[in-house]
């Protein structure tokens, strides 16, 4: 999607134009004024910020060490790649057709852009995953939750939140018993042996990325069709804005507070938790992944809100926080000309943020920055640093980032299909 905008002018606030992920496209720094309500920086802004949380997540301080930092470093997980797969929605509705769905011809060109999009993310997952860092790579699920929910592209902005809704609501249950079904049988092995995509990448493949893997399809599938419907709304009304974030801050309490309520209400909850983790605390499991990892099967591990528990009350608060950055992101930009200058840094880093993910993990694996030997808070910084320095130098010379350019060649075969 290329943008070519008017001049700028002297008597509005700069501004860019929102992109796909892995697209790129419309220019970047200096930054131009929007013509249209497809024109939005806050989204690049947003995706710079959680690009950001994904730094802090992976190099930065441990949460344990406590006080403000342990509080912004705990923050950051799972909710900053939940926001990224929120915004991932909202690029697959641009690629599509934002505000109206792309029909004809032109829909399934776009379709088959999500598609091929969808593969070389896999690929490139897999690829970053055989690294060997301690990294979770996010992108291959992803790719396969790009595919697995682009037959709804088409829906309107209310279908798609009720979808979303729905999703959150069934899907963590239905994933709890499947996981047990698996922990419980063989028939796992057997899918895995047969699997193609398992034997290339010497890892479980489908199931993995379904199923098993830190970021299963099944219950990251709503953070993005959430995405797809915000995606659908005019975010240009301030009004709009508003109930954006106030919806978003009521998903928030309703998650994490029920959470809360639940794990004090309920006889036994929070020892049953303890009990089939490895050395965590139920005590912060409404909102922390301090709880740590399960090594067993409780149904009270469903009333948790930590941001990998992958629960109902997890979806619920972690796109409620979403949609709040999100929207406070867009009303910034929106009304505060000196704020959006200062912040170009943050949004050329959003604009190009493929690259910068797969460069962060190369750079992990080079450096060993995932070692304990290292000094972690100069090294978040450095990564934050150096991110900003990279793509503003980068966007004032190019249009895209260098894996966004591969991206968009790849995908221009699509323009032959009829």
């Amino acid at each position: 999607m290329t943008h070519n905008a008017p001049s700028p002018s002297p008597t509005r606030p700069p501004a860019a134009s929102v992109t796909a992920i892995g697209e790129g496209d419309g220019p970047r720094v200096p930054l131009r004024p929007p013509s249209s309500a497809g024109r939005l920086i806050g989204i690049d802004l947003a995706r710079g910020l959680a690009m950001f949380g994904m730094f802090a997540a992976h190099v930065g301080p441990e949460p344990s060490q406590g006080g403000l930092l342990g509080f912004l470093m705990e923050a950051a997980r799972g909710r900053s790649s939940a926001l990224f797969a929120v915004l991932a929605g909202f690029s697959l509705v641009i690629i599509t057709g934002r505000p109206q769905p792309r029909t004809g011809r032109a829909g399934r060109q776009a379709g088959g852009k999500i598609v091929l999009r969808a593969v070389v993310l896999i690929a490139l997952g897999f690829a970053l995953a055989a690294l060997g860092t301690s990294v979770e790579v996010i992108l291959a699920y992803y790719g396969l939750t790009f595919l697995s929910v682009l037959p709804l592209y088409r829906l309107s902005a209310t279908t798609l939140a009720v979808v979303a809704a729905v999703g959150a609501l069934v899907l963590p249950q239905m994933l709890f018993l499947i996981r047990q079904w698996i922990d419980e049988g063989s028939w796992a092995d057997t899918v895995i042996n047969w699997d193609p995509l398992a034997r290339i990448s010497d890892t479980d493949g489908l199931l993995d990325l379904l199923f098993t893997g830190a970021y299963p399809v099944l219950t990251w599938a709503p953070f993005m069709i959430a995405g797809m419907a915000v995606a659908r709304l005019d975010l240009t009304r301030a009004r709009l804005r508003t109930r954006l974030a106030l919806t978003g801050t009521g998903l928030a309490v309703l998650g994490y507070g029920g959470s809360w309520l639940a794990l004090r209400l309920v006889p036994h909850a929070s020892a049953a938790i303890s009990a089939v983790t490895d050395g965590g605390s139920a005590s912060s499991a409404w909102w922390s992944d301090a709880v740590g990892e399960p090594v067993g099967r409780t149904p009270a591990w469903l009333l948790m809100a930590a941001p990998h528990s992958q629960t109902t009350a997890s979806i619920l608060g972690n796109t409620g926080v979403a949609l709040v950055v999100l929207a406070t992101c867009l009303a910034a930009t929106a009304r505060m000309r000196r704020f959006t200058r200062l912040t170009t840094p943050v949004c050329a880093v959003g604009a190009m943020s493929l690259t910068v993910y797969t460069l962060h993990i190369v750079a992990i694996r080079v450096l060993g920055t995932d070692s304990k030997d290292v000094p972690e808070l100069p090294v978040l910084l450095g990564f934050i640093g150096a991110a900003m320095v990279l793509a503003s130098a980068w966007s004032r010379a190019f249009r895209r980032g260098p894996l966004e350019y591969l991206l968009h060649t790849i995908t221009r075969v699509t323009r032959h299909i009829k």
